[in-house]
């Protein structure tokens, strides 16, 4: 099974670039976590650097790239311009031309550009650390100009098709552009990592957290109000706290509407019974 590890850019104490209120590592993070259940939903092992609005220097951002032994590391930004609206459009960066991260930043370049978004094309930028630390095909999304009024309503207006198109786009380099083909000679409906007759569980995701202690704790305040908490752990290093096990997405958004209005941050996962 192939690996992804996204980042979210910025966080924390670093809001990235900032518009009329809106905030660069709010939009990272949202397309981040997007990606990463569109990517687990097609089965591709997925970690992140973050899933909350915290802060890691982009040299940890790489050493948990790294450590995660992952296949590719993609980095969501915004973009933003000396002058506010004189700019518009996507462009994705990577270390250097001629291999495997400049296939990859091309495939979502072409994905992304017929949304509406001028394609700035793949820009060579070596000085980056998350693409010059990482281990393996590294690319950064800069997914149009925060201080673009029209960037802004194409990514809100569009979000699901530049989840899905960025998805799409790592697909292809996962199966060596070979999914659409296999996918038409089999009759599946894309690269599910199963027979295609699972059913989808939906569960709403609290927290993740790399200290087991904090993920306890989160664990205790839910159980003491009510809620069918549990926690989940996997091959990445964190410990994701989640709320109930839900055959109907309904019933899980019901829930998480629930935990939302009691300023609970979540959002829902998907998998396979």
């Amino acid at each position: 099974m192939a690996k992804v590890i996204i980042d979210a850019g910025h966080g924390g104490r670093d809001p990235g670039a900032v518009y009329q209120g809106r905030q660069e590592k709010d939009d990272a993070l949202a397309l981040a976590l997007a990606l990463g259940e569109a990517l687990e939903n097609a089965g591709v092992d997925v970690v992140y650097t973050r899933t909350e609005d915290v802060y890691d220097t982009p040299y940890e951002k790489a050493v948990m790239g790294n450590n995660s032994g992952a296949d590719y590391f993609i980095s969501i930004h915004r973009n933003a311009s000396a002058n506010p609206g004189s700019a518009s459009g996507i462009e994705t960066l990577i270390y250097s031309k001629g291999g495997e991260a400049e296939r990859l930043a091309e495939n979502i370049n072409a994905e992304l550009a017929p949304l509406g978004f001028p394609d700035r094309g793949v820009i060579e930028r070596p000085n980056l650390v998350v693409l010059r630390r990482t281990q393996m095909p590294a690319v950064l999304i800069e997914a149009g100009f925060i201080d673009s009024p029209q960037d802004n309503e194409r990514f809100d207006a569009e979000f699901g098709d530049i989840v899905q198109g960025i998805a799409d786009a790592v697909l292809k380099s996962v199966n060596g552009d070979m999914g659409t083909q296999e996918d038409e000679n089999t009759g599946s409906e894309g690269n599910t990592g199963g027979s295609g007759n699972a059913s989808p569980i939906y569960q709403v995701q609290v927290g993740a957290y790399r200290v087991q202690q904090y993920a306890d704790q989160m664990l205790e305040k839910l159980k003491s109000e009510g809620f069918p908490a549990y926690v989940e752990t996997g091959d990445e290093p964190y410990y994701r706290v989640k709320v109930g096990t839900f055959e109907s997405l309904d019933n899980a958004a019901k829930m998480e509407q629930r935990l939302r209005r009691m300023g609970y941050n979540t959002f829902i996962t998907t998998s396979s019974l």
